[in-house]
C-alpha cells in the first residue's frame, strides 16, 4: 500500500470519526473494518471489542410498530440495499434496548459488484423534541435526577404561588414504575435508569401542554398538573397510567412489561405545598401496596394550612 493511499485512509477515518451519527463499515463478510466513536458512545460497545469481528449478535431489530411506509423501505439480508432510514431497536452493550434511526448503504466497486456495507445510526431521542415538560428524559447520573429534583422544587414553588395568589388549578402525580426497583436489584442501575428513561418519554406524551414531568427520587416521578377538581385529576391519571403500559423496554431481547402506581392530589384553601406532596406521596404508596397498576386519590383535610409556603 502506497504511502498515499496510507494518508487517504487516515483522512477519511478522521473525517468518519468527527460525525455525531454512529457509522460501521462491513467488508464482504459482514465483518467491522471501521466503528467510530459516536457508535461507540450510542451502543457502548467499543472498537477494539468489535473491530475484524461481526456484528455483535442481535445488534437490531426493525421496530414492529414503524408503519410510515412512505418514509423507509424495510430490508432483509437478501436485499441490504435500503437507503432511506429505517426505525429499529439497537441493543446496547448493557443489554437494554434503545430506538435509533438506521440507514443501511451497499458499498460497490466500478464494476457495481458489492463489496460492502455502511451502516449509519443515531439514537431517536437525539433527534426528537419533546412536547411537553422538562427538556431532558431521566438521566442515568444520580447528578442529573438530583438535578431534575431541583427543578421541579422551583416549578413547585411557581405553580403553588400561582395558586395561592391566582387561583390557578393545581394538583400533583406522584408516579412510581412498579417493577423499577426489582429490575434495579436484580440487573443493577444502567436497566433500571434505560427503562425509566423509556417510562418518561412514554409519559410525556400523554401530558397537557402545560404539564410538567419530572425525576422524583430513584424510581419515582412527579407531575404538576391544571386539572380543576380531584376527580378529573384522577380521571387524568388513569389516563397516564393506562399509557404507561404501552412502554416498549427490552432487556436482552426480552420484552418486560410495565405498569405505574399513582398518586392524586389537589391544592385545596386548606393545603399547605407540604401537605399537598404528602397526600401524593400517600396515594402512590397505598396504590403500590395494593399491587400496582392502580391510581389512587387523596382527598384534602383540615390539617393543611391556608396557602402556606411552609
Amino acid at each position: 500500500m502506497g504511502e498515499h493511499t496510507e494518508v487517504h485512509i487516515e483522512i477519511l477515518e478522521a473525517a468518519l470519526s468527527e460525525l455525531e451519527e454512529g457509522v460501521a463499515v462491513l467488508d464482504g463478510e459482514s465483518r467491522v473494518l471501521f466503528w467510530n466513536p459516536a457508535a461507540e458512545s450510542i451502543t457502548g460497545h467499543l472498537s477494539v471489542e468489535v473491530l475484524s469481528r461481526s456484528l455483535p449478535t442481535g445488534f437490531y431489530q426493525l421496530d414492529a410498530h414503524h408503519h410510515a411506509a412512505s418514509e423507509i423501505i424495510i430490508f432483509t439480508v437478501a436485499k441490504p440495499a435500503a437507503q432511506r432510514p429505517v426505525l429499529v431497536h439497537l441493543r446496547h452493550r448493557q443489554g437494554h434496548s434503545l430506538p435509533a434511526m438506521l440507514r443501511r448503504n451497499p458499498l460497490r466497486n466500478a464494476l457495481g459488484k458489492c463489496f460492502g456495507t455502511l451502516l449509519r445510526f443515531h439514537s431517536v431521542e437525539e433527534i426528537d423534541t419533546l412536547p411537553h415538560g422538562l427538556a431532558e428524559a431521566a438521566g442515568g447520573s444520580e447528578n442529573r435526577v438530583e438535578q431534575s429534583q431541583a427543578e421541579m422544587k422551583d416549578r413547585l414553588d411557581e405553580a403553588w404561588h400561582e395558586w395561592c395568589t391566582h387561583a390557578l388549578p393545581f394538583g400533583l402525580l406522584w408516579i412510581t414504575v412498579d417493577q423499577a426497583a426489582m429490575l434495579r436489584k436484580t440487573h443493577g442501575r444502567d436497566a433500571a435508569e434505560a427503562m425509566l428513561a423509556i417510562v418518561e418519554r412514554t409519559l410525556l406524551h400523554g401530558l397537557r401542554p402545560a404539564e410538567i414531568l419530572g425525576r422524583w427520587g430513584a424510581n419515582e416521578f412527579l407531575v404538576l398538573s391544571h386539572e380543576r377538581t380531584l376527580a378529573t385529576l384522577a380521571a387524568h391519571a388513569h389516563r397516564i397510567a393506562t399509557l404507561a403500559r404501552t412502554a416498549d423496554f427490552r432487556w436482552w431481547g426480552d420484552r418486560i412489561s410495565l405498569t405505574v402506581s399513582v398518586g392524586a392530589a389537589q391544592a385545596t384553601e386548606t393545603d399547605n405545598l407540604k401537605y399537598l406532596l404528602k397526600r401524593a406521596q400517600q396515594g402512590m404508596q397505598e396504590s403500590a401496596y395494593a399491587g400496582g397498576n392502580k391510581v389512587t386519590s387523596k382527598d384534602s383535610s383540615t390539617e393543611g394550612q391556608e396557602c402556606s409556603q411552609s
